[in-house]
């Protein structure tokens, strides 16, 4: 036979995931580092990796890692787990607590990756959209888990695509209220001095997600990390894919973290450099810049669609959330360097048309 049967009625009403890498002159989409790792640190890897067996299957749990990220926080073995970046975990979290007859709790707008999990693994979705300022309707949400029937909930602090930070009170009274497994996503924790962290003593029913791919620079290796209670990590190794993190990467991650204060220049860096944008977006006609706590920043301009074209037509390509509802007219622009930052800003200026700067408040 020269045809398929159909796939899975579920994968109907789905999308892949598409981030549109496009080549561009500024490349502001993804939030990445826009600095890669230092080159002494790149030499120290490539020595590590001459002495890897290839021929040999990886640690399946990468436990010299896992020790290693264990030790910087005051943890043990058995509350840290890695994966092929925080993507595989976050699967894996709705492998564990999610499914027919279950439901996750979503606050968005946010990444979309959550709700795809869910519609995946056959997850009810209830959704507790965030105020028009992007800040989490918290008495809702803690009306809502009140009811008894949320198996897991994810906040992503900072929150992707709007930047701002859950407040830790929150988190804990979340946490109070609920049995549900409330898993904070921390990707671009690194950027933001706010961070659940000093809780997952008190909480079985907390788990806290983190990676490599921003802060650290490491994007192209893959590899996530999720810190909780001993017998939630012992659910998540159940459904786990077996050597999911590759001998390479885990080599290269455990150079990264042992050297992760190398990290902290870069990270003020960006962090000042997020400071100066906001003050420049804030200073132009028809921009309306989002207050962030991470390596991007959400901006909404008239006809931002358009504005986009206008901006990858002029060699910078930024993230459109337009097509949101939740954040129409909306751009999402990554950190760069300070010369991609000032190519953006200009991009942007030529693209929304000759203006006077607003008037000093």
């Amino acid at each position: 036979m020269r045809s398929v049967r159909p796939p899975a009625a579920h994968l109907a009403r789905m999308q892949p995931y598409d981030p549109k890498y496009l080549p561009a002159r500024a490349f502001l989409s993804a939030n990445e580092n826009p600095l890669d790792v230092e080159d002494k640190l790149r030499q120290e890897i490539a020595r590590e990796l001459k002495r890897v067996p290839l021929n040999r299957y990886p640690d399946p749990l990468a436990n010299e890692l896992r020790d290693q990220i264990a030790r910087a926080y005051g943890l043990r073995r058995e509350q840290v787990l890695v994966g092929n970046g925080g993507d595989e975990l976050l699967f894996d979290v709705a492998l564990c607590w999610g499914g027919p007859g279950r439901t996750f709790l979503n606050l968005p707008p946010t990444f979309s990756v959550y709700e795809a999990n869910a519609r995946l693994t056959h997850t009810k979705t209830e959704n507790v959209p965030r105020r028009a300022d992007f800040s989490i309707d918290e008495e809702a949400v803690l009306a809502r888990v009140a009811r008894g029937d949320v198996d897991y909930v994810v906040v992503t602090s900072p929150n992707n695509p709007t930047g701002n930070a859950a407040p830790a009170g929150f988190v804990r009274r979340l946490l109070d209220t609920t049995d549900a497994l409330v898993m904070v996503d921390e990707a671009y924790g690194e950027f933001c001095d706010e961070s659940v962290m000093p809780l997952l003593g008190d909480y079985e029913n907390l788990l806290v997600l983190r990676t490599f791919s921003k802060a650290y620079a490491l994007a192209g290796v893959r590899m996530g990390y999720v810190l909780g209670a001993p017998t939630v990590i012992e659910q998540l190794c159940k459904v786990r894919q077996p050597y999911s993190v590759n001998a390479l990467s885990q080599t290269a991650a455990c150079a990264v973290f042992r050297n992760r204060e190398r990290f902290a220049p870069a990270i003020r860096g960006i962090v000042a450099e997020r400071e100066r944008v906001l003050g420049e977006l804030a200073a132009m006609p028809q921009v309306h810049p989002y207050r962030s706590d991470a390596n991007f920043i959400l901006v909404r301009v008239p006809d931002a669609h358009r504005v986009w074209e206008r901006l990858y037509d002029r060699g910078v390509l930024v993230r459109d959330f337009s097509g949101n509802p939740l954040t129409a007219d909306c751009l999402r622009v990554s950190i760069g360097t300070r010369q991609e930052n000032n190519l953006f800003l200009g991009a942007l200026a030529e693209a929304l048309g000759p203006s006077e700067r607003k008037a000093d408040r």
